[in-house]
């Protein structure tokens, strides 16, 4: 196929840009380096461990002008629950490096583990440590990262008396920092873990299946029952830091919803305020559902945006993939020009189109304007629930904006 015209049918954002005359940012997604083999991805952009699940990667480029991930990782195998519950139970944070942003990142090892395996079981973090956050603020790095532990089998008559195991760890995450210093400290373990949570829900309102639920009449806020899945950006105007967040409404089914902490401090402390970000409705007035939403800040255009999960299709009024949603304060969130960014789907530089069941925990390499360069998403080419054989993956794809 020519290669102009091959460009021309890849998926392209237009995001709309502040000034007296509107202008749009174009912005690529191009082929990757890679091909299908069995139920996996394997090549340079794909990073897949035959021993282990991949799943969500952050990358922040360092002062050695290397590339450095963050990603979570489990054991697979018979022994090991299905993808569905062992991502809970399991997953661990692992360090990967590469010279190019876009492939080649090599695994070197797993940084931070459930306190659990050091023997603490206590720890608000001990079970688990998933959804790796990685930022770089005034020189230096910061991992935001989501922690979980199991507060045991509750009480015979109370609320959570029938919640097992797999969901009494859920319902008891909340998100945590390291501050560190370099990627070679970070491996070394020179870092403070923290005691407690950096964020921890306000209520825990729920109908029944719930631990310690929060008292009869409560309104639940944004951060209600957990608190995962940290998205960190400076907010130039009041240099406020703006911490994002999912927690769980039940309407009276479950449903994702967003919302935002704010410090003076990338170290926190962060107090959540009752706003309900990303605040896209359905037509019967309820939330639309999505989750993993990574939000960054473009200076040029002088607004927020935040690429995040569409569930449902109901955000971009088109079909679940990845959406696309701006701000200018970074509190209240409406739809671009165009709001759809991506389907469930991969496009391979040999030509072919590789159809996805998941594509998640989104997260973008930016430069210094604010332009995406490089998306960094968690993937699997068939249904993930049930998988025990670790074919899943993320991949690298480089962007394109003018």
């Amino acid at each position: 196929m020519n290669k102009l015209l091959f460009l021309a049918l890849l998926p392209v954002i237009f995001l709309a840009c502040s000034g007296q005359k509107e202008t749009e940012l174009q912005i690529r997604a191009l082929p990757i380096d890679a091909e299908l083999k069995e139920n996996t991805l394997e090549g340079p952009s794909v990073l897949n461990d035959p021993d282990r699940f991949v799943w969500g990667a952050s990358v922040v480029k360092g002062e050695d002008g290397r590339y450095h991930m963050l990603y979570s990782t489990w054991e697979c195998g018979d022994s090991i629950p299905a993808f569905s519950d062992s991502w809970l139970l399991y997953s661990k944070i692992a360090y990967a490096v590469s010279d190019f942003p876009d492939r080649e990142f090599k695994f070197q090892k797993i940084v931070l583990t459930g306190r659990a395996i050091d023997g603490d079981s206590s720890a608000w973090d001990a079970q688990t440590v998933h959804n790796p956050h990685v930022k770089n603020f005034n020189g230096k790095y910061y991992l935001y990262y989501v922690g979980s532990k199991d507060p045991g089998i509750q009480s015979k008559g109370s609320p959570g008396e029938n919640v097992n195991l797999r969901n009494r760890v859920q319902q008891n995450q909340c998100i945590g920092v390291i501050e560190f210093d370099s990627f070679e400290d970070l491996q070394n373990g020179n870092f403070i873990r923290p005691d407690q949570p950096l964020l921890s829900p306000r209520t825990r309102v729920k109908k029944d299946n719930v631990v310690n639920p929060s008292s009869e009449g409560t309104e639940a806020k944004p951060d209600n029952i957990i608190v995962v899945n940290p998205s960190v950006v400076q907010r130039p105007s009041d240099g406020k830091y703006l911490l994002y967040f999912k927690g769980n409404l039940y309407e009276p089914n479950w449903k994702g919803v967003h919302g935002v902490a704010l410090a003076d401090s990338p170290a926190g402390p962060f107090v959540a305020t009752d706003s309900f970000v990303f605040d896209v409705r359905n037509e019967d007035g309820t939330l639309a559902s999505g989750e993993d939403p990574f939000v960054w800040y473009h200076t040029k255009n002088k607004k927020f945006y935040s690429v995040l999960k569409d569930f449902t299709g109901r955000i971009t009024s088109g079909q679940p993939g990845l959406a696309i949603l701006e701000s200018e304060d970074g509190i209240q969130w409406v739809k671009p020009k165009e709001p759809f960014f991506m389907k469930k789907q991969v496009i391979l530089a040999g030509g072919d189109t590789i159809q996805v069941s998941n594509l998640e925990r989104p997260q973008f390499l930016i430069d210094e304007q604010g332009n995406p360069i490089v998306l960094y998403t968690a993937c699997s080419v068939d249904a993930v629930g049930q998988k025990k054989d670790g074919s899943t993956f993320n991949v690298h794809i480089p962007l394109r904006s003018k």
